[in-house]
């Protein structure tokens, strides 16, 4: 049943995709605004496919933590489904860090790529981690929110990567706070896993955490402890507290 669940949901998105992103080409012309709250109107179809196909339903701590104002967003980073989430249902603009290669992909990659989001070209060094700055802080004074997966790549349920310093440095240099989101979705959504599980992800925003007058070394060790603590309530048959690396990067 969860295989013919998986094939389904797999087929969906399929399906609901290539329309999609020919209609973006489609309105292309329109202003950000437009174009953004049509184009997100699929990964919500996404989620809405994940509800109704693989069981999976979602439920969120912390609303109330969300500010009218500009803020960085550090997200632990489980699973596809947070990239679902945050473009959909987030009360403002969101922007994604990513690899300007990205755009290449067909239908995927097109619609992203009309978002005006970050993207960043690697192949630049430490000169990419510039375009971070210069572009995150452009988007934070259009009104939008970055949001940032610190530790670089999906990490399996029960582990806490190290947190790398650009969401955190972003933050300082723009003087802005971040909210630190702890999610388990891939408890459900696994990474690599074509099977998915029912169940019930939650998603946790924390309180916005204040850069005024901390270095984004004590920044991210700030969020990186709240995250792995919210963790660990999330899951309490995990060891997130006991097993997590120190924030080195």
């Amino acid at each position: 049943m969860l295989i013919l669940r998986a094939v389904l949901f797999q087929i969906f998105l399929t399906l609901t995709v290539i329309p999609y992103a020919i209609a973006c080409l489609l309105w292309a012309p329109l202003p950000l605004k437009w174009r953004y709250k049509l184009t997100v109107a699929w990964p919500r179809l996404g989620l809405w496919g994940a509800k109704h196909i693989l069981g999976l339903r979602w439920h969120v701590k912390g609303w109330e933590n969300l500010p009218d104002a500009p803020a960085v967003i550090l997200c632990k980073h489980q699973s596809t489904w947070e990239t679902f989430f945050f473009p959909a249902y987030m009360p403002k603009q969101v922007c994604f860090v990513y690899k300007r290669e990205l755009h290449r992909i067909p239908f995927f990659g097109w619609g992203l790529g009309l978002l005006k989001m970050i993207p960043i070209d690697r192949s630049k060094g430490r000169d990419a981690f510039a375009q971070v700055l210069s572009i995150g802080t452009q988007r934070l004074q259009e009104g939008r929110w970055p949001v940032l997966f610190p530790e670089g790549t999906r990490v399996p349920p029960g582990k806490m990567g190290r947190f790398k310093l650009g969401g955190a440095r972003l933050a300082c240099h723009a003087q802005v706070p971040v909210i630190p989101v702890a999610v388990n979705a891939g408890e459900f959504w696994p990474k690599g896993r074509f099977i998915k599980q029912p169940g019930l992800v939650t998603i946790s925003f924390g309180p916005p955490i204040d850069s005024t007058g901390l270095t984004p070394e004590q920044l991210n060790q700030r969020v990186y402890d709240w995250v792995a603590a919210e963790m660990q309530r999330l899951n309490p048959n995990r060891h997130y507290l006991k097993s997590s690396p120190t924030t080195l990067e």
